[in-house]
């Protein structure tokens, strides 16, 4: 039966520790650090007599001896676990001693007897979170915690179990291997982790297995590295594989901890099948009128592989008549797709046998695989009703412009290819014959003219003619016929432009007065040439003479130098142009020559006979300038007089215009520069005043000399007055409008003071007695001072 742990512990304690006390110097022993609770019993006897011998040898200075405590992680035990024991040869039994502990957990995960000096741990420890702790010891007085050593470090480490299990970090694993691999070939490489202590027993020391994926995987147990075990693995038959993968620690001895994986092994393509036609044999009907480029049938030869190994290319490598077709690869579908190259006849031939060839693209020369396939394909031509056939595609006719009607211009031909061979009708677009010039015979196809043509309007006519079959309307054929219409000799030449001729006064005899071409619309053959001449009648011309220049134009000459513009201004000379055609075409045409007035070098200046009697210096332009300003100069004056009668002129109202709404104004100067308010008719309305009073609105009145007021008589002459002007204003339909200021000069029946001017007196100023003014009140005071003057005012 094996010992306990602790006792166990306890002999390999005290086995170290009588090596290291034979090892070690005597003169270096005398600290001692007890580790187990072993060394209480009987090993603790034997180390105090052999350090109580060695004191009797030799006694050192200081009682401290340090060595690595160790302490297991994950212990559980129902008391704290002893860590060791610090002792020092000053611990005699007299002294009163105290060990205090400092450091890394000192006082929460270790804790320190103070007397004896025995350290415990009070947790459990993990080595993966904390592998070892620094702490300081130190011996004081127990009394006056007093130091008697200094402070010294030491070391607890936490001895590692095996409490962690492998685990794979970066798994789930892919990888890929190509198929038919050999024997051995490396897949891929796992890797997984143990938290345990890798230096410190078999706890992270790993060893990998298999534990799914055999026969076909294997893999090395000391280095992770996956490997092909299997020969000739195909990934047409299996494309996928999932192999578990196993690492225990202790070296995978039993007791040992252990984590999985898995690895997906995906197997990749490699171009080992050839491309297999379905068929040796394909039979193909294609129409006779299929198209060039039209797809006539489909092959395909399939491969077990993908992508890229997968691909083929598709020809025809045997065959008659091999150029009629060609076959391409579709790269979609990878299928070869037939088309025609030239077109068929099933009248010419009606089948045709051709040896096709399908190959990879991508294929090792070296492997000695065909990775090829061939196949027959028969094709047979099916017979299609045809549109008639033109003998040509364009055909190129001529005609005589001027030819006339029914002249038959050529004949075009078709025919129907079929075997049976339908009869062909013969028609014109009429969209390319809009003017409807030409007919065909439905026939025979004769092309004849229907309107006369004439080259100089259309030089040629493209029109379409159809054929289409008697039996099927719906074969229709077109071809193009060009017609050329041909010239002849029909129109007469005439000049190149309207040509006008300046002929300057002191010019010399035999002068070029212009030059003259001619044109004409016909094309002859051989070239235009031109005949010029002056008309019979002018052939012993005075004045004019021409001269051939030899390249169909002529010039005009002056025989004298006695031209004058106030005998004759302009000169017409006639010339005939005849060309020669067959027959020949003439025409007369006139050129105008005008006499002009030109300078010394021959620069022509004025052609008018006015401006030669027009003062010398004074040109047309400038005379036309100076009239213009007079003219303006008389418009402003006509305005100027205009507008001042205007202004003079009094304002008129008619009498039928409508006067509603406009302002009437009157020339009403009120009384005088003194009078300063407006006219008041209060007056009107009472005329005799307040008790015979009228107040001034100039003067302040006197409220002492105001008379005391009392109703009083209205006006009534006033309101009469105005009540009967009110009433005409009314029934007027001519008055003015009923918002215009209506302003009447009655002033009443009169004043008590009467008349003051002198004009209706027949007393002189001397006659006339002022001094009853004086009696008028205060407002009459100073026009009685006025008046009321001494005889020595008079006589002066």
């Amino acid at each position: 039966m094996p010992k306990r742990s602790e006792e166990m512990l306890t002999d390999v304690w005290t086995s170290l520790l009588l090596v290291w006390i034979t090892c070690v110097p005597y003169t270096s022993m005398t600290p001692i650090i007890s580790q187990s609770k072993s060394l209480q019993t009987g090993s603790t006897a034997l180390l105090r007599g052999l350090v109580e011998g060695q004191r009797i040898l030799s006694r050192a200075k200081r009682g401290w001896v340090w060595n690595q405590m160790f302490v297991l992680e994950e212990f559980s035990g129902p008391d704290p676990i002893l860590v060791g024991r610090l002792h020092t040869d000053l611990d005699v039994g007299s002294t009163p001693i105290k060990y205090v502990l400092a450091g890394e957990g000192a006082g929460t995960i270790f804790a320190i007897n103070e007397i004896t000096g025995d350290i415990h741990a009070m947790k459990r420890l993990d080595r993966e979170e904390k592998a070892e702790y620094t702490l300081t010891a130190q011996v004081t007085n127990r009394d006056t915690d007093q130091p008697l050593e200094p402070p010294s470090e030491f070391i607890i480490k936490v001895q590692d179990i095996n409490d962690n299990p492998p685990q794979f970090v970066e798994g789930p694993y892919r990888a890929s291997v190509p198929e038919m691999s050999q024997v051995g070939t490396s897949v891929t490489r796992v890797t997984a982790t143990d938290a345990d202590d890798p230096v410190y027993g078999n706890s992270a020391k790993l060893v990998y297995s298999i534990l799914e994926g055999q026969p076909y995987f294997s893999i090395d147990p000391n280095t992770a590295i996956i490997k092909i075990a299997l020969h000739g693995m195909d990934r047409e038959m299996r494309e996928e594989y999932l192999v578990v993968i196993q690492a225990k620690d202790m070296g995978g001895h039993m007791g040992g901890l252990s984590g999985t994986t898995t690895v997906t092994v995906t197997l990749t393509d490699v171009n080992d099948n050839p491309p297999k036609f379905s068929k040796s044999l394909y039979e193909f009907v294609i129409p006779e009128d299929l198209g060039i480029g039209k797809p006539g049938g489909k092959v395909k030869a399939n491969d077990r592989d993908i992508g890229e190994n997968a691909k083929s290319t598709y020809n025809i490598i045997d065959g008659d008549e091999r150029d009629v077709f060609e076959i391409t690869t579709d790269a979609q579908t990878q299928e070869g797709i037939l088309r025609l190259k030239k077109p068929l006849n099933f009248e010419t031939k009606k089948s045709y046998t051709l040896k096709v060839e399908a190959a990879n693209i991508r294929f090792d020369p070296n492997s000695g695989a065909p990775f090829k396939d061939t196949a027959t394909v028969k094709i047979a031509v099916e017979d299609s009703d045809e549109p008639p056939v033109f003998s040509k595609p364009t055909f190129v006719l001529q005609v005589d412009e001027n030819a006339p009607i029914n002249t038959v211009v050529g004949t075009v031909t078709a025919r129907d290819p079929d075997v049976t061979g339908s009869l062909v009708r013969y028609f014109i677009d009429r969209h390319t014959d809009l003017e409807r010039q030409f007919n065909v015979n439905v026939d025979d196809g004769k092309i004849t003219l229907a309107k006369p043509l004439d080259r100089e309007t259309d030089m040629w006519h493209n029109i379409t003619v159809t054929a289409t079959e008697i039996r099927n309307h719906s074969q229709i054929s077109r071809a193009i016929v060009a017609i050329r219409v041909l010239d002849i000799n029909d129109n007469a030449p005439e000049f190149a432009t309207e040509y006008e001729a300046f002929l300057c006064e002191n010019g010399k005899p035999g002068q070029v007065i212009q030059t003259v071409s001619a044109v004409d619309k016909d094309d002859p053959i051989q070239g235009h040439y031109f005949e010029y001449r002056l008309i019979p009648e002018m052939l012993n011309n005075p004045n004019f003479t021409i001269k051939n220049n030899g390249d169909n134009s002529i010039s005009v000459l002056a025989k004298h130098d006695t031209f004058r513009r106030q005998k004759q201004e302009m000169y017409f000379l006639p010339i005939i142009v005849t060309d020669n055609g067959n027959p020949p075409m003439s025409s007369t045409n006139t050129l105008t020559i005008r006499v002009c007035g030109c300078s010394r070098e021959g620069i022509v200046q004025s052609c008018n006979v006015e401006a030669y009697v027009l003062p010398i210096g004074l040109s047309m332009g400038a005379l036309i300038a100076i009239l213009a300003c007079i003219i303006l100069l008389l418009v402003i004056v006509v305005l100027f007089v205009t507008l001042r009668r205007h202004k003079n002129k009094p304002l008129i109202i008619k009498d039928d215009e409508d006067v509603r709404e406009n302002i009437i104004r009157y020339d009403d100067e009120g009384g005088g520069e003194e009078d300063t308010e407006a006219f008041d008719i209060a007056t009107l309305q009472n005329p005799d005043g307040i008790n015979g009073y009228l107040p001034r609105k100039d003067i302040k009145p006197d409220l002492q000399f105001m008379p005391r007021q009392s109703g009083g008589p209205n006006g009534v002459d006033v309101d009469e007055f105005i009540n009967v002007r009110l009433h005409e204003a009314d029934n007027d339909p001519t008055a003015p409008p009923y918002d215009s200021i209506q302003i009447y000069g009655y002033e009443g029946r009169g004043s008590i003071a009467g008349s003051l001017s002198s004009l209706e007196t027949a007393s002189s100023d001397s006659d006339q007695n002022y001094d009853y003014l004086r009696e008028w009140g205060p407002r009459f005071r100073r026009l009685g001072e006025l008046y009321s003057v001494g005889e020595s005012d008079k006589e002066t």
